[in-house]
């Protein structure tokens, strides 16, 4: 028998900001409709991209952190339909020497329609919302950073590529891990085939996991003089306050925590593995929380048909404890294994002590030997059965930014590219529509195979546009 625990809401002094908050209206009967322009504007002469802003929530905020640092990119507008996130918003880029007081929005679509200066929109709203906006905008001439997940629905994920192909203009889904140093340098240097022939140097990787467990969480909340008008939220496709300010945990909004947290490690398994999943089974339900309708704890296996033979990857993601480390990837090979996360502390390389010796180059560039790690001598058994100590290695890969930099100069390098020559923009781009789309494909059936309580498979087309 399950025993239900309290919502956990309280209220707080000031307004939660913890959340990517949704500012721009629906296409809701009444509202603004807005003929969007069909051509793509021309890129400014100068090197300068002129930006706008959908959201200033949590991801908003994340968005300007990770792009003041970038050279000659200018925010020229917000949009938000929540006043205290908007003022926010204002306040953030006026400090950073960006003045979008002039240039402040409810209705995305309005500032879509009179920002005819625009390069590039940032987009960062609830995720049910990432589709009518980025189509929008890419119909409106303008290059699109989307937040993933990409869509809480394939249809829309799948419409938001057409835009983007129809267009021509960009589109960049936001797995910033494919634009990290360190994913980077592990993708190229350690899981792909080397120059010396063979495969990478796990050889033939067999399994895969990954996991994001958070500690319980109350519900967020604000005080009441911060509320939005009971018309606004409906117009905007939200029943209260409570799902404005909690929406990832509602299905019409979100995707539920394998989607928002889910996404980013799946994603890499994806990119790692280099294959698309054949099959997925999982379980999960609401289990602790009373308050919202997506599953609170997510485990999933997912089955890899890869260029070196069937491997397969486990996920889970549990909202209840924090048990387990923060959150990471592990790769597993017959020959070695790699636990890579975005925290530099959590990523190790590992060595079995059957594998055969490696090159001096391998260590000379691409590893460093883990001088705290124990020696196989130093060890003991406590079996007959257990396997000898593994080698422990450090990968010498610091990122030196924010978290988030990289993959948005990825997106801005491409989008200066773009006037020049359009397939070589496209293809500079680490995670454009077509790779986004694939991987909400992987991670939207997960919450499926919950509901049938059975594996369900994939079809290849399934991940064609």
């Amino acid at each position: 028998m399950s025993h239900k625990k309290p919502d956990n809401s309280s209220s707080e002094k000031s307004p939660s900001l913890n959340r990517r908050d949704f500012i721009a209206t629906t296409a809701t009967a009444g509202g603004l409709a807005i003929a969007a322009p069909s051509i793509i504007k021309a890129q400014s002469s100068s090197d300068e991209i002129n930006v706008g802003l959908i959201s200033f929530g949590q991801q908003g905020q994340v968005q300007v952190e990770a792009s003041i640092d970038i050279p000659n990119v200018k925010f020229r507008a917000i949009c938000d339909i929540w006043p205290y996130a908007q003022k926010k918003g204002i306040g953030t880029l006026l400090r950073y020497g960006h003045d979008v007081r002039e240039h402040a929005y409810t209705d995305y679509r309005e500032m879509l329609e009179k920002e005819k200066g625009l390069d590039a929109v940032l987009i960062a709203s609830p995720d049910f919302m990432h589709s009518p906006m980025t189509v929008d905008a890419l119909s409106a001439g303008k290059h699109v950073y989307c937040e993933k997940l990409m869509s809480n629905t394939v249809e829309g994920a799948r419409s938001m590529v057409k835009a983007s192909q129809d267009s021509g203009n960009l589109l960049q889904i936001g797995h910033q891990r494919r634009s990290n140093p360190r994913y980077l340098h592990a993708k190229e240097k350690l899981v792909n085939k080397q120059d010396k022939g063979g495969a990478g140097i796990f050889g033939r990787i067999t399994h895969a996991n990954g996991q994001w467990n958070r500690a319980v969480s109350k519900a967020r909340t604000i005080r009441d003089r911060y509320n939005l008008d009971e018309a606004t939220l409906k117009k905007n496709g939200f029943e209260n306050m409570h799902q404005f300010l909690n929406w990832r945990w509602f299905k019409k909004l979100g995707g539920g925590p394998v989607s928002d947290l889910g996404a980013h490690q799946i994603d890499i398994f994806n990119w790692f593995l280099d294959a698309k999943p054949t099959s997925v089974q999982a379980s999960g339900g609401v289990d602790y929380y009373d308050s919202y309708e997506w599953h609170d704890n997510v485990m999933c296996i997912y089955e890899y048909d890869t260029p070196n033979g069937m491997a397969r990857a486990s996920y889970q993601v549990l909202t209840t404890t924090s048990a387990g480390g923060g959150f990471f990837e592990y790769f597993m090979g017959d020959e070695g294994c790699m636990k890579i996360s975005e925290i530099p502390r959590l990523t190790k390389i590992y060595r079995e002590a059957h594998a055969p010796e490696w090159d001096g180059w391998i260590e000379r560039e691409i590893l460093k030997q883990n001088a705290t790690a124990y020696k196989a001598s130093e060890e003991v058994k406590v079996d007959v059965r257990e396997s000898p100590p593994l080698a422990e290695y450090l990968l010498p890969v610091d990122l030196k930014k924010k978290i988030h930099q990289p993959h948005l100069e990825n997106f801005f390098e491409a989008v200066r590219m773009h006037s020049a020559d359009k397939s070589k923009a496209k293809s500079h781009l680490n995670c454009p529509g077509e790779t986004g789309f694939e991987t909400a494909v992987t991670v939207l059936r997960v919450n499926e195979a919950i509901e049938a309580r059975k594996a369900l498979a994939f079809e290849k087309s399934e991940f064609n546009v």
